[in-house]
């Protein structure tokens, strides 16, 4: 796993966005398309907001969610909301592909069927994501893979259904999708989340985010993040 610490949270936007672009320049280059799947959360906002901005092939680029809120279309719980509001109406041309997770389905189990089939039908068989934006809770949940549910279990599936947690059922890409990306981007900002990201950095498989692979993967982290950590 390659670490990169930097002072403030605007600087791990920063390089977090620079990293997003080379991958997706080398990806349109080499197979033609760009295939990212994206967290919701504040850290990674403030990331699509300057992301936004780049040169880029927009045309090629399909964008995919990690985990998604069950609530209405529209709601503030969304991450699609969010990323509607400070990435795509900052486009300037329309992306190849936007999959947002139907979790507006009146069935949440099949909806997590349905995102599955989107996943084996954009990105192959198995599916193979190019770059997966992870964030990390101050629990140590990554994605909605979150401490004590049954999704951590999931391993014949793409994508789970989770139970209640902070008010709302989630749908989540599980393990098997995460570990098989060409590359992960773990964003991983503020003081809250020091014990945490050292327990990630330990490779502690007592928390959900120990269970991400880790010979793909880059952490982008603030000095915040980094203060020493109180015992777990």
């Amino acid at each position: 796993m390659n670490e990169e610490i930097f002072a403030t949270k605007e600087e791990v936007a920063k390089r977090a966005v620079q990293r997003i672009v080379e991958a997706a320049r080398a990806a349109v280059t080499l197979r033609g398309r760009f295939l990212i799947a994206v967290s919701g959360g504040e850290a990674p906002l403030r990331m699509l907001r300057l992301l936004a901005n780049e040169d880029l092939p927009w045309a090629l680029v399909h964008l995919f969610q990690v985990d998604e809120r069950i609530a209405p279309a529209d709601s503030a719980d969304r991450n699609l909301t969010n990323l509607r509001a400070c990435f795509l109406a900052h486009l300037p041309v329309a992306l190849g592909g936007l999959h947002p997770m139907p979790v507006e389905k009146p069935n949440a189990a099949l909806a997590a069927v349905a995102y599955a089939a989107t996943l084996y039908e954009e990105a192959g068989d198995p599916p193979v994501l190019d770059l997966v934006h992870l964030g990390l809770g101050a629990d140590g949940h990554t994605a909605s893979l979150l401490p004590g549910d049954s999704a951590l279990e999931v391993t014949g599936e793409e994508v789970a259904l989770t139970g209640p947690y902070q008010g709302h059922r989630r749908i989540t890409l599980t393990y098997p999708p995460i570990n098989r990306a060409r590359s992960i981007l773990w964003v991983v900002t503020g003081n809250e989340k020091a014990p945490a990201l050292d327990r990630l950095r330990r490779g502690d498989p007592s928390i959900p985010a120990g269970s991400v692979q880790r010979h793909r993967a880059t952490v982008l982290s603030d000095a915040s993040a980094n203060a020493t950590p109180t015992a777990s």
